[in-house]
């Protein structure tokens, strides 16, 4: 799949446009797992065209995650088309226009997903925007505003007849958030538009690589945009691609393993901001993880997690729960010894002889 002339290769995974989410160092390691493209953290237009330092940080990108794009967003045609020049010279592969963020600070605005009511307006800042960079120019937006409003199939045209190198389409309304289900049909439908000639980006709820090849599959979708799946996961595209390329899961990562991505990701974080920013910016990636479901009485451990200031502190805590893993896993054994004995199974000899074989968390759950 190429977006411009850009070659994605087959079946691209994206890492998708987040707050907070996907700085520099959590875009890297995405890379590195296998994502085919990152994007940064969205940016304010009216912010960037004013200098704002933090702001302008977010601009800030390293060619070991290539090919990457910045997105902005703003309601003003003129600011975004000053902002898009800004962005240019900063030399992402792509520049793209956020039309979908349902945040009221941003919606509530009449930016992001908040253009979603005035389309005119959309088609004009996105029609100047491509004339005015040289870099390809790609959109981001969602199904339409509220239910009885899903007009993506008809404004997916006329966005491609604004000029825009590639489309890619949350399956929500703005009005629905990031609550119920994402609906691909209406991705499914833009996609078989013959008049539509570009590629078609799908995102929304894809948390398993079996989602994600059924998304490819059954939508006929170009590439589709990993989210919120990644926040305290970024292994998730290397679980992702190695079901696309082998049509079999990933052997199950040791929760070992794991945990020393989660303090890579903390160490990164610290690294590019500072401790107390850094430690604050990962919190909501351990909040998150998938990781830690299943483990009982966790409830004690995360609240200290998400309330350690240091990088000490938070590996002190780390440090206790593989502990707490291996706790749960002893009761697993021991439950296959209840439910097998009156089959004459003895666990403790099965026990010894596999140890290194003692299975992790997330073959138990």
């Amino acid at each position: 799949m190429k977006i411009s002339h850009i070659d994605l290769g087959e079946h691209p995974i994206l890492l998708a446009p987040m707050e907070d989410v996907t700085d520099p160092a959590f875009r890297l390691m995405c890379k590195k797992f296998g994502a085919d493209m990152v994007y940064t953290e969205f940016v304010s237009s009216d912010a960037l065209i004013r200098a704002v330092s933090k702001t302008a940080q977010k601009l800030s990108i390293s060619d070991e995650e290539r090919p990457v794009a910045i997105q902005i967003y703003g309601k003003d045609t003129e600011t975004m088309v000053e902002a898009a020049k800004i962005v240019e010279q900063a030399q992402p592969d792509i520049l793209d226009i956020n039309f979908g963020c349902p945040v009221k600070r941003v919606a509530g605005k009449g930016a992001g997903a908040g253009m979603l009511q005035n389309i005119p307006k959309m088609l004009e800042i996105t029609r100047a925007i491509v004339d005015a960079v040289k870099i390809p120019v790609t959109v981001k937006t969602r199904l339409g505003w509220d239910a009885n409003n899903k007009i993506i199939v008809d404004l997916a045209e006329q966005l491609q007849d604004c000029g825009i190198a590639a489309l890619t389409i949350h399956g929500r309304t703005r009005a629905q958030m990031y609550t119920g289900e994402a609906d691909w049909t209406l991705i499914e439908e833009v996609k078989n538009n013959q008049r539509m000639h570009i590629p078609i980006i799908g995102n929304g709820d894809v948390t398993t690589p079996q989602r994600c090849k059924e998304c490819f599959d059954r939508y006929g979708v170009d590439a589709v945009m990993i989210g919120r799946a990644s926040f305290g996961r970024p292994w998730i595209f290397k679980e992702v691609k190695h079901y696309l390329e082998t049509g079999e899961e990933l052997p199950p990562l040791s929760f070992e393993w794991c945990m020393e991505v989660l303090r890579q990701e903390v160490i990164d974080s610290v690294n590019l901001l500072d401790e107390r920013r850094g430690i604050l910016h990962v919190r909501r990636h351990l909040a998150a993880s998938p990781l830690f479901k299943g483990i009982p009485n966790f409830k004690e451990t995360r609240i200290a997690m998400l309330r350690a200031e240091t990088k000490e502190e938070l590996f002190r805590i780390f440090e206790t729960i593989p502990e707490k893993v291996n706790s749960l896993l002893d009761q697993f054994y021991l439950n296959i010894g209840c439910a097998n004995h009156f089959l004459n199974i003895h666990v403790a000899t099965t026990y010894n002889k596999n140890a290194e074989k003692k299975p992790t968390i997330a073959s138990i759950t």
